[in-house]
């Protein structure tokens, strides 16, 4: 491992050693952010040869990461993050910092980058990540500007592009549209040449607009599902309606990609209709599903290029100090933000 050395040349760029503990806010136990999570002084985290070591800046709050603090839905905890307790105790993936120590086969990055990406709990002062899952941040970016673009900036861009196919004249409708992922689809479908119709409630609608979105629909006023408008792609990233009332909007060749429902179930959580969605699929000529998100630096790049050529911004709902972490994924959780919550460290 390369770690940083302290630099007194005149006018070098210094970037200090870092310690060997920090601060972090940890858990040991599943349920909600206040009742959980604390602020303690832990051990600074180890790297491995394919990892770098980040002091971190700012980190992303996503609800991601708010399933995995409660253990919710049951199926979170069968996928490798702990049966009845969470075996890491630091949430948080969203990150942006600098780099302070370097693992042995890293060779893209190097001690004192500014970089943004996915790390293993961001919630701390450092974080270790993989070099594979982390870009140079882009340079008309704050740090915490920079925190909330990765998962769900990826999300966004890999639903549309991959998942939806989207091309210019399509007519893509984004339910959530004032969210974290949808602030980051409205604004990279209209980059990809889109007419874009976004769905939010009535507080959020000049965001929306704000972002680019040639159409905006206050789902209390207005029945997006009412069959007089139909749409090349949805994406769909916190709806509930059914199945059905989601084909009466899509074009007879339409596809609709699924990548978010809070329901609340403690077994599917609203996955029960991402899965009816994929059996149904095959047998329609509607197009219909969700996918999993890759975490990759190449997509990183690409979003990079559509942030510095001024297409794509990212909204900053509010920002919380870490010792204010439990607070912001309340904020998360009550569905009032804009945009994305980051904390700042």
């Amino acid at each position: 491992m390369t770690e940083a050395q302290p630099d007194r040349s005149t006018g070098a760029k210094t970037v200090p050693v870092a310690p060997k503990t920090m601060t972090a806010i940890v858990q040991d136990k599943y349920g909600e952010a206040g009742d959980v999570l604390r602020l303690e002084e832990i051990e600074r985290p180890e790297i491995g040869d394919d990892e770098v070591l980040l002091r971190v800046r700012a980190a992303g709050v996503d609800r991601g990461v708010r399933h995995v603090m409660a253990g919710l839905p049951y199926p979170v905890r069968l996928a490798g993050y702990g049966i009845r307790a969470p075996k890491n105790r630091v949430r948080g993936l969203d990150v942006a910092g600098d780099v302070v120590a370097v693992g042995r086969k890293v060779t893209r990055l190097h001690v004192g980058d500014e970089v943004f990406g996915i790390a293993a709990g961001s919630f701390a002062e450092y974080a270790a990540a993989q070099e594979s899952k982390l870009a140079p941040k882009p340079v008309n970016l704050t740090f915490a500007q920079a925190a909330a673009i990765p998962v769900s900036a990826l999300t966004a861009l890999q639903g549309l592009r991959d998942r939806g196919k989207v091309v210019a004249g399509h007519r893509v409708l984004i339910i959530g549209a004032s969210g974290g992922v949808g602030s980051f689809a409205v604004q990279i479908a209209k980059a990809f040449g889109a007419v874009v119709t976004g769905v939010c409630r009535t507080s959020k609608a000049d965001t929306v607009r704000s972002i680019g979105a040639d159409h905006v629909i206050d789902y209390l006023a207005e029945d997006f599902a009412d069959g007089r408008q139909r749409y090349d792609v949805i994406l769909d990233t916190g709806g509930h309606r059914s199945l059905t009332d989601m084909r009466r909007a899509l074009a007879p060749r339409g596809t609709l990609v699924i990548v978010g429902s809070e329901t609340g179930g403690r077994w599917l959580g609203g996955t029960d209709r991402q899965i009816r969605a994929m059996v149904l699929s095959p047998f329609l000529r509607q197009k219909m599903g969700t996918f999993v998100s890759s975490e990759n630096a190449a997509d990183l790049l690409e979003l990079t290029e559509l942030i510095e050529s001024g297409k794509v911004v990212p909204v900053v709902g509010r920002t919380y100090p870490l010792s204010e972490t439990a607070a912001a994924i309340d904020d998360l959780s009550n569905g009032h933000a804009r945009g994305k919550i980051v904390v700042t460290v």
